[in-house]
């Protein structure tokens, strides 16, 4: 599914944890940008010299934040495929629309805002920050995930097909999540995957 260094994670104290918890919803529901460290340390009940003592600035808490998101998404969505699909047996087009399922599956309970990925990048778009590696990251692993599950369903086709598909299905996925975050229609990761299903129908009868 592709790879992506990951950083090095923070020893997690009681402290550490109570403060990454209160960070994680805090970041998720009011954007980064707008909670600082001292509502991060009352919400979990310690000290600014605790806050810092353990992460030691707030750009390390986002770090933490965010990678430990995607870390949740890729171990909900290896759940979700083992629990849904039939390895032995599941079709490639299968394989591919599942990961529409687990996405729909994964907004409607931890997602209501959105992609913590897109919504984290409106706010750190520069590259020198620590967590852009893992903003991007985590869409460059989507993407290898794609590209992968569409070079299983062309079969023999040249890798410049399975790359055009693998992007084409990440631009309906990704797309759905903003659209999902938004709420400018209903269900739109449902229909992302009625699209990613037309078009691999399509796909298979070239």
């Amino acid at each position: 599914m592709g790879t992506t260094e990951q950083p090095q994670r923070v020893t997690m104290t009681r402290a550490a944890r109570r403060i990454l918890e209160a960070a994680e919803r805090l970041f998720y529901e009011r954007g980064i940008h707008a909670v600082g460290v001292d509502l991060i340390a009352a919400e979990a009940g310690v000290t600014k010299k605790t806050l810092y003592d353990r992460f030691g600035s707030k750009e390390r808490i986002v770090v933490e934040y965010l990678t430990g998101r995607d870390e949740r998404w890729r171990a909900f969505l290896a759940r979700y495929l083992d629990d849904h699909l039939d390895a032995a047996h599941a079709t490639p087009e299968a394989r591919v629309l599942a990961v529409f399922d687990a996405s729909r599956a994964w907004s409607a309970e931890y997602g209501a805002k959105g992609c913590s990925m897109v919504n984290a990048h409106a706010e750190i778009s520069d590259p020198a920050h620590p967590a852009f590696p893992v903003i991007t990251g985590q869409k460059q692993w989507m993407l290898a995930l794609f590209t992968r599950l569409a070079g299983d369903f062309a079969g023999d086709v040249a890798g410049t097909d399975a790359d055009r598909l693998g992007r084409t299905l990440m631009l309906l996925h990704e797309g759905a999540l903003v659209a999902h975050g938004l709420r400018v229609f209903p269900d739109p990761i449902a229909h992302a995957r009625d699209q990613a299903e037309a078009l691999l129908r399509t796909w298979h009868s070239t």
